[in-house]
Order: C-alpha cells, then sequence, then structure tokens
C-alpha cells in the first residue's frame, strides 16, 4: 500500500513539474525520473509539447520542441533515451512503440558553401509524422521531413530517409522496404 502511495506521488509530481514547463499532458500510464522536455523559442514564438492519455515515457527520454510541436498520440510508449526534436514539428501517431535510443528529427541545416561555417547557417524546418501502430527498433533514426504509413515496423539501428508506406517492414541505412505486414502474427 505505501510503495503504491509513493508510485502515484512521484508520478504526479512528475506530471506537474512537465505542466510546470508548458507540457500539455493528459494522464500518462508512467513517467520514468529523468525525462527532459523544453518547449523552447523559436521565430513563431513559444514551442508546444502535448502528450496524450496513456503515454509511458522512460527514463532519459528528450522532447525538445525548440519552438517547434511535439505531439504524442494515446498510449505511445517512448523507450529509454529516446529523443524527438521538434523544430519543424513531430506527430506521432495512437499506439506507437519508439524503442530505446530512437532519434525522431525535423529539421536539418541549410548546406553553406565551403569557407562559411555550417554552425551559423539556418534550420530548414522539416515537418515529421508517424502514423499510427508504428514500432521502431532500438537505435533507429527518422531524419526530418519522413513520413511513416499506419502499422509500420523499421529495424534496429535503421536511417530512415524516405516516406515508408502503411504497414510496411523496412530496415538498413538507409532504410529499405523488405516485407509488408499482412496483419497476422508471424514467429520471429
Amino acid at each position: 500500500m505505501i510503495k503504491s502511495l509513493i508510485k502515484s506521488t512521484l508520478q504526479e509530481l512528475r506530471c506537474l513539474r512537465l505542466r510546470q514547463v508548458g507540457v500539455k499532458i493528459g494522464s500518462p500510464r508512467h513517467l520514468s525520473a529523468g525525462i527532459d522536455c523544453r518547449p523552447g523559442y523559436g521565430a513563431a514564438g513559444r514551442g508546444d509539447i502535448n502528450i496524450g492519455d496513456g503515454a509511458w515515457l522512460e527514463q532519459g527520454v528528450v522532447l525538445h520542441a525548440f519552438g517547434g510541436t511535439i505531439r504524442l498520440g494515446r498510449d505511445v510508449f517512448l523507450g529509454p533515451y529516446a529523443v524527438v526534436y521538434g523544430h519543424g514539428g513531430v506527430e506521432i501517431g495512437d499506439a506507437c512503440l519508439i524503442s530505446m535510443h530512437c532519434r525522431i528529427l525535423s529539421s536539418n541545416h541549410t548546406i553553406a558553401p565551403f569557407g562559411t561555417d555550417m554552425r551559423s547557417q539556418p534550420d530548414v524546418l522539416l515537418h515529421t509524422k508517424i502514423g499510427r501502430d508504428v514500432w521502431l527498433g532500438a537505435g533507429v533514426t527518422i531524419l526530418g521531413g519522413v513520413k511513416l504509413g499506419e502499422g509500420c515496423i523499421i529495424g534496429a539501428g535503421s536511417v530512415v530517409t524516405k516516406d515508408i508506406p502503411p504497414g510496411a517492414i523496412a530496415f538498413g541505412s538507409p532504410a529499405m522496404i523488405k516485407d509488408f505486414r499482412d496483419r497476422s502474427p508471424q514467429p520471429v
């Protein structure tokens, strides 16, 4: 009973801390310690981070909007040390499974002429959208501007540089479509 009360109190304190920095959060299922959420400011003003009901965020999750938007749907799981940068806007659909050490980006840098510092170049904002029921294996990188269709599976360690259609199974660097889900369970 006391252990349950302590766990519940910690959960409420973590929710309160996120709300205090401007995160809109429903009723999460689990919030671990060490979650780093920063709406930030951009050309359009203050950023927006919205976390749907039933979310499960593990230790070390980073959600930095940098003045853009990050929207997590209902029942989204973000594994340990997953990173989402929302400069150009990121949407993650309901019931997604984002494994540990994944990176989801929504911008890139302008390519400067040789002799001009790259760091001084402005960001190119690229909206990234992940459909419902998508599974990203451990260490996947989704580059800015990519759209993943509903039900995609992206293999561990993949780098996704182009849109992936619904139900596709893709892996590699760059990720290539290898198969499509037929919606029946498959042995692994």
